[in-house]
Parts: structure tokens; sequence; C-alpha cells
């Protein structure tokens, strides 16, 4: 790596030239943290994300792979050894590259930092940009590194073997309960964001055909010939896109793909189990390789606009709102603002992937680097453009669009009134005039965080490039945000398929073997039928299905990340790279702080926005004085239900962790001390067969 740099640079223009990168990167991030009162232009997140990301690349993420991991090129991968056409099977990087990122690269990144500018944009921006680098990155990389040296074993078994059966076990089950809730969560964003959107719903549709006809192609047709597969496939999937606004906009075919929510729900649990049991070079990795074009590209897309615009943020660097009183959600900045925003800095899920499906298709070992820590930053920049463009519309319309009916009145008069009273003026006269605009009804109340986001979208896309498509770009943004989120729906699915198979492995192991068909279909179906079961019945109940389990997303996928990093610091502690432990150990300690004192927040907390049992006693205590309405009397006991269940899974997952934590030290310190532990599961040594070609 450092003798290729050097051929490419001389050595003296190379230290001029990252020095630069260090000295703008400053400055970007001083203009952001220290500005008071005075507005920032936006241009300086993208040169401070740039820059940190570049810095964290080059510098960081050589030390590990070269010092940490010792990457070894030399040695034959997982997809190499046991290629069997299905679930291993040798793939071009870059594919790969695609499909990683694409898994990865869900609603976080959006949702999450548009939410927790609730807070101002600069705590947010902060926790995106040193997460990532020195977390989110590396949690990624050492997740695929573990994976690829034990043969392609998902996180939940990687724990059982080297934390022995008790953190096993525990791991196992804890690892698959989050995934159901993960998955479900993410297919019931999906369904909102397709639901009564003929654009949305026929362009994601036409991806799969897309994908099917690009992964024959470069399996049979023109094997090797990636950049012509890769060049049909993106003029096809712009023909979808644009074709879907044009269906949109016919009065006869919108009809064809405007669904419900139960309808869509069906669909995306369909298409799940597809994605699960067909193989991965048919459907899956083709799909989510060309969707990484059009993620990519509408994120590059819209840097280039900022960049041209210069927009102010006109989000404060700190609101009011850190004190736990935000309407969006409750809790102080500490420690929600580590929960809200999870992709995009570190997530549990992404661990997921670098053990399930990217693993089994990986060429070459040293492509670990490029695929682990640059897919991370990627979706990094991913969650700062999102920040960007929340943060560029005016606070008191960004309050207005997010803020519940609950919060700030459900007349419109009264909503601004008191947004206003916040100090972030807005009237309502604006907000219908923007509503008509982007071709909506209304935009008060409109929860969630997609829609601000796609109106943040909007605004900066038509300015930059058609001040008379506002509508189209807001629509297109909407489309955007379901074609970005399938894609971990459909990966998520068949990691958790693996995972299962590991889980049930060791009780019956012909189930334990991957590509055995049988296995398949049944853990498939098991799996789909799990988050499927909580997807559909939270599309026509609003407070069934996984709407019962909705606040637990951010908590579980945090803790998912500290089991993640707990069997990584153990594997670093057993081969004998005791030293490089705080790679680690460090987001491993900060990790479990924040989701501990967050879960203990969310347990305990007198706050009635924040405690779940706190509310649910509140609400039992306010239905057995008669003093509820009668329709919230009727909705009362199934609240009370909900938040008690989240109470006691909350506390499981917890415990969970702790167990892990606790059997961590356990592990690491006897085998610093000599003492039996469970061996080092890493698989011997094969030298790889791959010609240069093919990797």
């Amino acid at each position: 790596m450092t003798s290729t740099t050097a051929r490419r640079l001389p050595r003296p223009l190379s230290m001029i030239g990252w020095s630069a990168v260090i000295v703008l990167g400053t400055f970007a991030l001083a203009a952001i943290a220290l500005n008071r009162g005075e507005s920032v232009d936006a241009m300086w997140f993208i040169v401070a994300a740039v820059c940190l990301y570049a810095l964290g690349y080059r510098f960081y993420s050589a030390f590990l792979a070269a010092k940490v991991f010792a990457l070894d090129p030399t040695r034959a991968t997982p997809a190499e050894r046991f290629n069997d056409g299905r679930d291993f099977m040798p793939t071009n990087r870059w594919i790969v590259f695609g499909h990683h990122f694409a898994a990865i690269a869900g609603p976080g990144p959006l949702i999450g930092p548009t939410l927790a500018a609730q807070f101002g944009y600069l705590p947010g921006t902060l926790w995106i940009l040193i997460g990532a680098v020195l977390g989110g990155c590396v949690q990624d990389f050492v997740a695929l590194f573990c994976s690829i040296r034990r043969d392609g074993r998902s996180l939940g078994q990687m724990a059982r073997d080297e934390l022995g059966p008790i953190g096993g076990a525990v791991a196992l089950i804890g690892v698959m309960a989050i995934m159901i809730i993960l998955i479900a969560v993410l297919g019931l964003v999906v369904v909102n964001a397709m639901r009564n959107s003929p654009w949305a719903t026929s362009t994601v549709a036409a991806t799969i055909p897309i994908a099917v006809l690009i992964g024959l192609f470069m399996r049979h047709l023109r094997p090797g010939r990636v950049l012509e597969g890769t060049a049909i496939g993106v003029v096809l999937l712009l023909a979808a896109v644009f074709g879907g606004g044009w269906i949109d906009d016919h009065p006869t075919l919108r009809t064809w793909f405007d669904y419900d929510a139960p309808a869509l729900a069906l669909m995306v649990i369909l298409y799940g189990f597809a994605a699960a049991v067909l193989p991965v070079w048919l459907l899956l990795a083709p799909r989510d390789y060309l969707s990484t074009f059009m993620k990519i590209g509408t994120i590059v897309a819209l840097a280039i606009a900022i960049i041209i615009l210069n927009p102010q943020v006109q989000m404060p660097a700190l609101t009011q709102f850190i004190d736990g009183t935000g309407p969006i959600f409750g809790g102080n900045v500490f420690p929600f603002v580590f929960i809200t925003i999870a992709c995009g800095a570190i997530s549990g899920f992404h661990s997921l992937i670098a053990s399930g499906t990217t693993p089994k298709l990986l060429a070459n070992e040293r492509d670990a680097r490029f695929i682990g820590y640059g897919a991370m930053a990627m979706e990094s920049f991913v969650a700062v453009m999102a920040m960007v463009a929340a943060c560029v519309l005016e606070p008191g319309i960004y309050f207005a669009i997010n803020s519940p009916a609950g919060v700030v009145g459900a007349d419109p008069a009264v909503a601004v009134a008191t947004i206003s009273s916040w100090g972030f003026p807005v009237t309502a006269d604006q907000m219908a005039a923007l509503a008509s605009d982007m071709g909506e009804g209304t935009l008060f109340a409109r929860t969630g965080g997609a829609p601000s986001l796609a109106v943040g979208m909007a605004s900066i896309f038509s300015s930059a490039f058609g001040n008379t498509l506002l509508s189209v770009w807001y629509h297109f943004a909407i489309m955007f945000e379901a074609l970005f989120i399938l894609t971990t729906v459909d990966a998520g699915t068949r990691v958790a398929r693996f995972m299962l198979q590991d889980l049930l492995g060791n009780v019956v192991p012909a189930l334990g073997r991957t590509s055995w068909y049988p296995s398949v279909l049944i853990c498939s179906g098991l799996v789909v039928a799990g988050w499927g079961y909580f997807l559909y019945f939270g599309t026509i109940d609003p407070l069934g299905g996984i709407n019962s389990l909705w606040p637990l997303f951010g908590i579980a996928n945090q803790m998912l990340a500290a089991i993640a990093l707990c069997v990584a610091t153990t594997v670093l502690v057993k081969s004998g790279r005791v030293r490089f432990a705080w790679v680690t150990g460090l987001p491993l300690v900060w990790l479990v702080t924040v989701t501990s004192v967050a879960a203990w927040e969310k347990l305990f907390s007198p706050d009635l926005r924040v405690g779940f049992l706190s509310h649910a006693n509140d609400l039992a205590a306010q239905l057995a004085s008669g003093s509820l309405a009668d329709a919230a009397a009727a909705q009362a006991p199934r609240l009370i239900f909900n938040d008690r269940l989240d109470a006691a899974l909350t506390l499981f997952f917890l415990v969970t962790v702790w167990v892990l934590i606790v059997e961590t030290v356990r592990i690491c310190h006897a085998a610093l001390s000599g003492r039996r532990c469970p061996p080092l599961a890493e698989t011997p040594y094969v030298p790889t067969r791959l010609a240069e070609a093919e990797r």
C-alpha cells in the first residue's frame, strides 16, 4: 500500500498534500463548531466530512489493515474455498462494495440525523464525523475481517465460538431477537415510503427484473464483463426512475402501482423471502449493486448542489431542546443523540451484514479494508448530507413538519403559534404555500423525518437544477428514500437466515449447512414469518405489530454494535494482539456507557415522554380514575401493554449486553493469564488459487 502510493506521488508532495487536507479539515471543523450566533455555510460540512474521511481511510484504516489485522492477500477467502454458486461465490470487488453499501445504508443515515437536528446541528454532526472514523468504520471492518477468517460465520456463531457456550447462547438469542425487530422496522419504513406513491412503488418494482437481467448477463451471457453489465443496468435503472415519474402522472397507469400499506407489506414480505432463497448472484447482489449507483449518485448530486448554492445553515448549533424537552422526541442530548443517530456513526446492523452476505462474496482478503471501512465512510457522508438537508430549512418549518400534533396542536394556527413561541417563527400561510409547492395537502405533523428530509432535498435540488420542479424533486426524494431502504430489508433477511441456520445447526447439524436447500427454505420461511408478522400487523393496527416495538429500534441497534465489539475485542486479545485491543475496546466502552444510560432512562425516567414504566403507570392511574375520554380509554390498555413489553425487552437487551461484557472480560483475562478458555476459532491458512484477474 505504502509503496504503491509512493510510486504514484513523490513522498514530499504526498506529505504536503496530506498536510493541506489536515489544515483544511481543521478549518472546516472550526467553522462548524465554533460559530455562535452567526450563520454557517453548508459547504463547510462537506469539506470537513471529505477531509476527515480521507484522512481516516488513508491512515487509520491502513494502520488497521497492516498492523492490527495483518490482512493477507495470499489467503483464500470463504468465497473461494466454499464456492457453491448460491451463497458463497468470489465476486468482483466493486459489486461487493455496491452490495455491502446498499445493504448497510438504509433509513438510519437519512432519518436519524434529520430527527437529531432538534438538538441543533452541532451534536449530531460531530457524532457522525468522529463516531464513524473511530467507531463505525472500525466495527464494520473488524466484523468483516473476523468473519472472513472464520469461514464466513455469522456474528452470533462467532460469539459462541470465541466466548464459549454461555456468552454464545446469550449472543445468539439476543442477536436474533434484535435482528427480527430491526428488519420489521425497516420494512415498515419502506412500506410508509411507498404507500400511495406510484412513482416509488413502480421504480422499486422495476429494479427487481432489472437486477435479475443483469445477474444473468454477468453470470452466463458475458461473464466477467462488469463494466458492460453496469452500463446496461444503470441505463435501465435511470429509465425506471424517470419512467416512474411518468407513471405517476399517467391517470390510468398510476392506479396499477397505487397500493395501501397492508398490500405493500405483503409484497415486501414475498420479496424478502425470494431474496433470501435465490442464488445471491441472481437478485440480491446485482440489485444492491445497481441501487448503489442511485444512492451514491443522488448524494453526490446533492453535495454538488450544496457546493454550487452554498446555502446558509438555518438551524442553530444548539437549541434549547438539548435539555430533553424537544417536541420531536423526549430525552437529553446525552445519551439520546447517540441513540437517534446510529447508521452514519456506528450501527450494529452493519456487523450483521459484515458477518453475513459480504464475507461470502469477497474474493480477496485485502479488499476488506475498501469494503468494510470505505463503505461505512461513504454511508457516514450520506448522514452528513441528511443533516445539511434538514438544517438548511428554516427551523420553524423543520419543527412544523416533524412535531406531532399532540405536542404543537392539530390546528395550523395553534401549531405555528406554539412553534413561534420557541423562537422559531413560521406562519400558516408559509406552510400552506410550501405544501402546495410540494404537491401535498399539508406538511404539518408529517413526523418520522422522511417528509422533512424530502422537503430539504427538494429545496436544494430545485434551487440548483430548476426552480419550477419543486414538487417533482420532492416526489423524487420520496422515491429515493424507498429505494434506499429496501436494500437493507432483502440483505437483512438473508443474513437473518444465515444466523438462524447457525443457531439451529447447534441442535440439528444438517440445518447448519448454509446451502442445503431444505434448510434454506425452512430458515428463510421462519425468519420472514417472524418479521413479516410484526410488519403486517403494524400496517393494519396503529398500536400493534411493529408499532409496539418501534421505540426499541435505536437502543437495540446500538446494543448490537456493542455485542459485535465484544466479539472483536476478544478475538484481538486471544490472537496475541492485546496491544491493539484499544482499537475496539474504546468504542466498546463508549457504546456500553451510552446504551446503558439510555436503557436506564427508558426504563425508569419519570419523564412520561421517555420512561416506559412511568408512562404506563400514568396511563393506568388515569384509566383507573376515569379521567380519560372514551377514545383514549379504549386505547389505554394496549398502550400500557406496549410500554411494559418495551420495558421488558429493553431490560432483556441490557442484561444481554452486560452478560457479554462480563464474559468478554473473563475470557480475555483467562487468555492473558494462560488459563483455560475457548480456543481461537480462526481457520487455518489456505493459499489462494484465484488468478489476479479474477480478484
